[in-house]
């Protein structure tokens, strides 16, 4: 497993105790990139590995929430949850698809007992059903998928943006791409459309505004092959 990954020992925030966590090393080969930015690799899965989990106390969360600085209330809420239970994941170095459900299960419960932005839970659902991608579980996909939709639609009413480096653009692009895999073609089109019918994204932010007239495009066709729609 050496010639992706690697063990690295880091503290936690929460419990302060050293763990084991997993990172992946850089050098991986695309073979392709889903309409919603799902990318595969070859012969290996790197969100597998992408939330950290203690093996001391039991919290999980993306690399980037381990290592940043978690609010006092928020780390005493954690605290009191886990001083009541003991979370028991095992720390494994080749994570396969249960260990991997297992772990974005728990970074999602522990973003939403924190009230993390919708967008960013949003973002756990959609790698979550990445996974389910993988493992070619199709039912629990869609449910993961659909959830991601509403957060972050729920997210560009009430949130503001950029939201980790993301703009509103991008989340009402993701909202159009994940009911395009969801074949909720009427749905898709409403949040393309307000994208190419916008002369500020296209004149702005090109690289979106091309990916959303393709994901377009590809509606159009879709549903040229229907009599009426």
């Amino acid at each position: 497993m050496g010639e992706f990954t690697f063990v690295v020992e880091k503290t936690c925030p929460i419990c302060g105790e050293s763990t084991r966590v997993v990172k992946t090393k850089s050098k991986l080969l695309m073979e392709r990139m889903d309409e919603d930015f799902c990318v595969h690799y070859q012969r290996f899965n790197p969100y597998f590995y992408k939330i950290w989990f203690c093996e001391k106390c039991g919290f999980a969360a993306d690399e980037k929430t381990f290592l940043g600085t978690i609010p006092e209330l928020h780390k005493r809420k954690i605290q009191e949850f886990l001083s009541k239970r003991k979370l028991g994941l095992e720390f494994v170095e080749e994570r396969k698809i249960p260990e991997a459900v297992a772990s974005f299960k728990l970074a999602i419960f522990y973003a939403e007992l924190t009230d993390q932005p919708l967008a960013k839970r949003a973002g756990l659902y959609l790698e979550l059903a990445w996974i389910y991608r993988d493992a070619e579980d199709e039912e629990n996909e869609m449910e993961m998928l659909k959830r991601a939709a509403e957060l972050y639609d729920k997210s560009l009413m009430t949130e503001r943006y950029p939201i980790n480096g993301m703009s509103d653009t991008m989340a009402m692009y993701l909202i159009g791409a994940i009911y395009f895999r969801m074949k909720d073609y009427e749905k898709s089109t409403q949040y393309i459309s307000r994208i190419i019918g916008d002369q500020n994204i296209r004149n702005n932010e090109v690289q979106i505004y091309k990916r959303a007239r393709d994901l377009w495009q590809d509606i159009r066709q879709l549903k040229g092959g229907d009599s009426e729609e």
